[in-house]
């Protein structure tokens, strides 16, 4: 019984999110039904790596598939192409051990989300346009914040497939690339929710509606205030899962270049 890892990028925007669901079209959905085609059988497991929500998009989601037969990966992942709707598509497939699991196996995820300061015509289904003037200075001082281990249950909405809402977080990284602020959010794991919330938190700190030491208090005790600001799934992208002796993380980069342009 042979298992295949999958890696996979899909703008998330037509669907409800990445795991499969009744009477909803889902990520996963598409690639199981595609897989099924490319393999001429039901594969025995079809996992991946977490959740990602409605509308949310990934650079590189990961996957395991246990199939009956062996399959030549490259052959195979074409045929798994050949499939799929355009805004899925298999990036590699290659044989690894029954030891390797997409969710279990994993040691940190990271997320990429994309705030652009001006209205774009290209790019609204991948960024979140804010009109107001955002500071990044305040951004990363109460960014600064966050690192480390805290218990974001004010930043995440119950979930019966979450024990706890404690989360280790990695410095969190803001940084301009022409007219997108990019924030990169990495960590052990993310609860329901969470990321979109922290950005919005962070953004309306940039926006001067909150204080560093504001947004830092969300951690110390329950507040409405995250959920009211969730930021929109357009601009959040599942960017990297990392497993055991992968090279560090890459510089930060935009998924979708938004040129700096300067307003007459």
């Amino acid at each position: 019984m042979p298992r295949y890892k999958l890696t996979i990028e899909y703008a998330g925007t037509r669907y409800s999110g990445w795991q499969i669901q009744a009477n909803a079209r889902t990520v996963q959905g598409e690639l199981l039904r595609a897989i099924r085609d490319a393999a001429g059988e039901e594969p025995l497991d079809f996992q991946g790596s977490g959740r990602t929500d409605a509308g949310v998009h990934a650079l590189a989601q990961v996957a395991h598939v246990d199939l009956r037969h062996g399959v030549s990966p490259g052959p195979w992942r074409r045929r798994v192409n050949d499939g799929l709707p355009s805004d899925i598509h298999v990036l590699s497939a290659e044989p690894v051990s029954h030891r390797f699991h997409a969710r279990r196996s994993a040691c940190s995820r990271s997320y990429l989300y994309q705030v652009c300061r001006r209205r774009t015509a290209f790019a609204k289904p991948y960024v979140w346009w804010v009109k107001d003037p955002v500071a990044l200075e305040p951004m990363r001082e109460a960014a600064a914040r966050f690192a480390g281990m805290h218990d974001f249950r004010s930043f995440t909405d119950a979930d019966p497939e979450e024990s706890s809402t404690k989360v280790a977080l990695d410095p969190i990284l803001i940084e301009e690339h022409g007219d997108l602020v990019l924030v990169r959010v990495s960590g052990s794991h993310f609860i329901w929710k969470m990321v979109r919330r922290l950005v919005g938190v962070l953004v309306e700190v940039g926006r001067g509606g909150l204080t560093p030491e504001q947004a830092a208090g969300f951690l110390e005790e329950d507040s409405p205030w995250p959920a009211r600001l969730t930021a929109p799934a357009s601009g959040l992208f599942l960017e990297r899962v990392a497993y055991p002796g992968d090279p560090p993380a890459p510089p930060i980069r935009p998924a979708v270049e938004v040129r700096r342009v300067e307003q007459g």
